[in-house]
C-alpha cells in the first residue's frame, strides 16, 4: 500500500486540474465545451480512484466529507459514462469540490 501522502498529492493535483479548467466558466460554458466536461470528468474519476486508496483511519479525520459517494461517483464515471448528468457534475464542482479540497489541504498536515 502506498502512502496517504501520495494519494493526497494526487488528489489535490487533480482538484487543481479542475479548478484551472473551470475557471473562467460558467455553468452554460461548462454544458457547451466537451473539452471542459472531458477534462474535469477524467480529473475527477482519477481523483476519486485515489480517495478510494486512502486508509479508512486517514478519512475519518474528515468525516464532514461521504467518502462512500465519492468512491460511488466514481464508479458512475466509469461504468455508466453514457449517463453522466453535467448538471449533477457541475454541481460537485460548485458545492462539493471547495469542502473537499479544504479536508485535504486538513489531511496535508503533519
Amino acid at each position: 500500500m502506498k502512502d496517504n501522502k501520495l494519494y493526497l498529492i494526487h488528489i489535490m493535483e487533480c482538484i487543481e486540474h479542475i479548478e484551472s479548467y473551470t475557471e473562467n466558466v460558467d455553468k452554460e460554458g461548462f454544458l457547451k465545451s466537451s473539452l471542459i466536461q472531458d477534462a474535469v470528468i477524467r480529473n475527477l474519476q482519477v481523483m476519486a480512484e485515489s480517495t478510494q486508496r486512502l486508509s479508512e483511519t486517514s478519512k475519518q479525520t474528515q468525516p464532514q466529507i461521504d467518502w462512500f459517494r465519492i468512491s460511488g461517483f466514481r464508479n458512475v464515471l466509469v461504468h455508466d459514462y453514457m449517463g453522466v448528468d453535467l448538471d449533477k457534475v457541475w454541481n460537485i464542482l460548485i458545492k462539493e469540490i471547495p469542502p473537499l479540497k479544504t479536508a485535504i489541504k486538513a489531511m496535508m498536515q503533519p
